[in-house]
């Protein structure tokens, strides 16, 4: 599962080849969550408060890249790094 961005101890990542809604995991620690890309919804797991704010704000910066690295995946092709959050 290759990282794409590391911002403030938060690993985002993405399988190659997963199911669909687009999505992307975000790792903080023991903690980790499924976060869907069109929705910026939680699908699955937990991430504190914080944590999540800060993904949710990331994400919704670079939605666009997000969704062309889902589509990278679907292909099994490289994925592209994406900038952090500053």
């Amino acid at each position: 599962m290759p990282t794409i961005s590391v911002f403030f101890g938060i690993v985002i990542r993405m399988y190659w080849r997963e199911h669909s809604p687009p999505h992307f995991h975000a790792i903080y620690g023991e903690q980790q969550a499924m976060i869907g890309i069109e929705t910026l919804e939680v699908l699955k797991g937990r991430l504190s408060r914080r944590a999540l704010n800060l993904v949710l704000d990331w994400a919704e910066i670079h939605r666009a890249p997000l969704l062309e690295n889902w589509r990278l995946s679907e292909a099994g092709r490289p994925l592209n790094e994406i900038r952090p959050l500053e």
